[in-house]
Order: structure tokens, then C-alpha cells, then sequence
């Protein structure tokens, strides 16, 4: 008797997969955004992300590939925002969409994210947000440096001197 494929066996559920890892995030300016970890959970079924803002700001999302709709999906939620996109590989780059919601406010807005592997191994994750119909406006665009093995990140040292974020 054969045995069952693995839960998420499938190639599309390796999709988002580059995004894994820790990671420090500089802006293009080259200021320090923070630093995020991403990791894979329920077997392979999941990427969770947990981020550390510069200043303080924290998140977590859940991204799942949904089988049924075909595509990837992102729950992001942090203190003010929750985050519900959706979406697939587009050129080499996830491209998700849905909308963003300010909860101190009860607004939203259609919102997109892109991540691109880029040449040199960081990725690119760039946001945008449309408050008017038709009109995108950047909301974020961070660079990720892999943190190699064994380095410090200032994640590290975030956590000795609680103070610098």
C-alpha cells in the first residue's frame, strides 16, 4: 500500500518559501526598519511571520496557500492594523491583495503587498495602499538581509537593551 502524500506536499505550497528565514529590514534609505522571522509551521501548511519594529511596532501574520481558491493567503495582524490580502506569483514576485484595516478607526482601504527575491538573496516587500479610488500610494518598502547562522542581529540585541526599539 502506498503511503499518502504529505499534507502540502504540492509545489505551491514552496511558493512563498524564499521569504523564510531571519531577517534584518533597512528601508532604501538604509535606516534600520526592524527585524522579522519567518518561520514554517503545521507541517509545511504555514509561514508564520513575526515582526520587531525599530521603534517598537510589532505584527504577526499567518500565509497559507489555499488549495480551493488557488492561491496564497496573508492574516497580518498587529496593535491598530489588521492586514487581509491574498494572492499568487506573479513574475517571480507574490503579489497579494485585499484590504487594510485601521481598527482605532474602523476604516479600510484596498491594500497590496509584493515580495521580490532579488539577485543578491535579500527581498524586496513593498506595500501600497489606495484611499482614493484608482490612486496607489506607498505604505512600506523594506529590504531583507538574511541574518547568517550564528551572527548577531540587532534582534539579538534588541533583547539585551529592551530600550533601542
Amino acid at each position: 500500500m502506498a503511503a499518502a502524500p504529505a499534507p502540502c506536499a504540492d509545489p505551491a505550497y514552496r511558493a512563498f518559501d524564499f521569504w523564510l528565514g531571519k531577517w534584518d529590514v533597512h528601508l532604501a534609505d538604509g535606516q534600520t526598519a526592524g527585524t522579522n522571522h519567518i518561520t514554517s509551521a503545521q507541517q509545511g501548511c504555514l509561514l508564520m511571520e513575526n515582526w520587531q519594529g525599530a521603534q517598537g511596532s510589532t505584527g504577526t501574520s499567518m500565509n497559507f496557500y489555499d488549495p480551493v481558491a488557488g492561491q496564497w493567503q496573508q492574516i497580518w495582524v498587529s496593535p491598530g492594523v489588521i492586514i487581509d490580502i491574498g494572492g499568487t506569483l506573479v513574475d517571480g514576485s507574490m503579489v497579494l491583495e485585499g484590504l487594510i484595516t485601521y481598527t482605532g478607526t474602523n476604516e479600510h482601504f484596498p491594500f497590496k503587498g509584493i515580495w521580490t527575491l532579488l539577485d543578491d538573496g535579500r527581498v524586496r516587500q513593498f506595500f501600497e495602499e489606495s484611499r482614493e479610488p484608482g490612486q496607489w500610494k506607498p505604505w512600506f518598502e523594506g529590504f531583507y538581509t538574511r541574518i547568517a547562522e550564528g551572527m548577531s542581529s540587532s534582534e539579538d540585541t534588541a533583547l539585551d537593551n529592551p530600550a533601542s526599539f
